[in-house]
Formats: structure tokens, C-alpha cells, sequence
């Protein structure tokens, strides 16, 4: 299902004024409803529904498994054993997101840094080069990607590739993710609530946000560009690296 559609606008170029149709991000706003309860409202794009819904049910640390999804228009109805938390809180980027810690990831898994540079090079979808307005998410496992999802919040598309994973049958602790977006708390509870060992994004991270990682077992990796990246915690799984990086004064 297509993302985007072309909206007539005037585009300024110098001394050159054209009429031009632009690809624009379609945002719609989706009803979760777990075990017959509504749950939130999600802004999300179109597509992927399904595997938002499952995605979002895991990565908020409500159920394990997914029995079903069902989508009807804009109600996406989720059916899971639920592990009971009730309580909502609202999250920056207005996400909502359940209270306290995300589970510990466990995870056996090493990677070297040529897994982290082929990630990198999968952080990128036609959608975000012809719009320039949606994040990105892809979920590799041995290498390969399983997984991918552009949304216009980066939150969904983690959602959406973890909910892949969860619907075929992926064993999470064995991937890894690649994202466009920065990793602040909220993304990385959801990477630990989902048990993926080791997250790599093209933006920043915040304190609370490698903090959380550094808690959780994530091994999180920012400014990854080109031929570099940054590991802020867990540098342990990255074969190769230092266990702790030392201090610098």
C-alpha cells in the first residue's frame, strides 16, 4: 500500500518558478484494541497494520505472542495473552507507552562490525528518498534483512518490523535493527520489550536513552554514517571492541 501521494504545489528553484506534484507522507489515525478493549489511538501511515498492531502489543511489554490480528478500516484488533500491565503514560513524539522498566534482553548473540556497516546500508527506503518525510526501520537476522517499514513516526516502524517477525515466526534475539530515527528511552523499551540485543541508528542518542540500554542489555549504536558509528552501551557484543570504553578528560 502506497504511503505517499502527489499533491499539486509551486516550487521556487532560484529565478525558476514551476507547478510541480509533489510526493507527500499520508498519516491516518488508527484504533489498537487488545483483547477486545481499546487500547490507543495510533497516528500512523498507511500499511502494515497488521504488523503495527502485533508489533506495538509486544514492544510495550503487554504479551510475548500474538494469537491474531484482525483489520477493519481503522480498528486494528489484537488477540494475546496479556501480562497485565494496564497503566498508560503519554511519551514524548506523542506516543503512549506503558509504565516502568522494559525486560532484559537475553541474548547469546555477537556481531562484528561488518554486520553494523551492512546495516547502515539498509537504513534507507525509496519512500524517505521520495518524500523526505517518513523514518525507517529493517530488522536483519545472519545478515539478511526479514524485515523492513517506513512510517511517518520511527516508534511505528519499530513496531511494524518486530510485528513481521512476531507474525512468521523470527526469533528476535537473534536480530538486529537498523533505524533512521534518534533513540531516546521510549525507543529503546521498546527494542528491550521486543529482546532484539543490538539496535543501530543514523541519529543520536539522549542519556535516558543509553542510560535504559546500559540497564536493559541493548547494545545501542548512533551516528552510524558511512564508515563509522558510535556505541554508547553493551560495546561487548560487538566483536573486536573494547568490553567499556575508558574516560577521556
Amino acid at each position: 500500500m502506497a504511503i505517499y501521494s502527489k499533491q499539486p504545489a509551486i516550487q521556487v528553484r532560484g529565478q525558476h518558478v514551476s507547478t510541480i506534484l509533489d510526493p507527500v507522507c499520508l498519516e491516518d489515525t488508527y484504533r489498537l484494541y487488545l483483547n477486545g478493549q481499546l487500547l490507543v489511538q495510533l497516528v500512523a501511515s498507511p500499511g502494515q497494520l497488521k504488523e503495527l498492531g502485533a508489533g506495538y502489543i509486544v514492544c510495550e511489554g503487554l504479551a510475548r505472542q500474538v494469537r491474531e490480528v484482525r483489520v477493519s478500516t481503522n480498528d486494528i484488533r489484537v488477540s494475546a495473552e496479556s501480562q497485565g500491565a494496564t497503566e498508560f503514560e503519554l511519551r514524548s513524539s506523542g506516543c503512549i507507552g506503558v509504565r516502568g522498566m522494559p525486560a532484559t534482553v537475553q541474548s547469546s548473540c555477537a556481531f562484528d562490525a561488518q554486520d553494523v556497516f551492512r546495516a547502515i546500508a539498509q537504513i534507507e527506503s525509496q519512500e524517505w528518498k521520495d518524500t523526505g518525510g517518513v523514518h525507517c526501520s529493517v530488522l536483519l537476522r545472519n545478515g539478511e534483512v526479514v524485515a523492513r517499514a517506513s512510517d511517518i513516526g520511527r516508534h511505528n516502524t519499530v513496531d511494524k518490523v518486530v510485528g513481521y517477525a512476531v507474525l512468521h515466526g523470527i526469533e528476535l534475539s537473534e536480530c538486529m535493527l537498523g533505524c533512521t530515527g534518534r533513540q531516546p528511552a521510549g525507543m529503546i523499551s521498546k527494542i528491550a520489550n521486543a529482546g532484539i540485543p543490538l539496535v543501530v541508528s543514523k541519529a543520536a542518542s539522549t542519556d535516558s536513552g543509553i542510560l535504559l540500554a546500559e540497564r536493559s542489555g541493548v547494545t545501542l549504536i548512533g551516528f552510524a554514517r558511512g564508515d563509522r558509528f558510535t556505541v554508547y552501551a553493551h560495546p561487548e557484543r560487538i566483536r573486536g571492541l573494547p568490553a567499556q570504553p575508558s574516560d577521556q578528560t
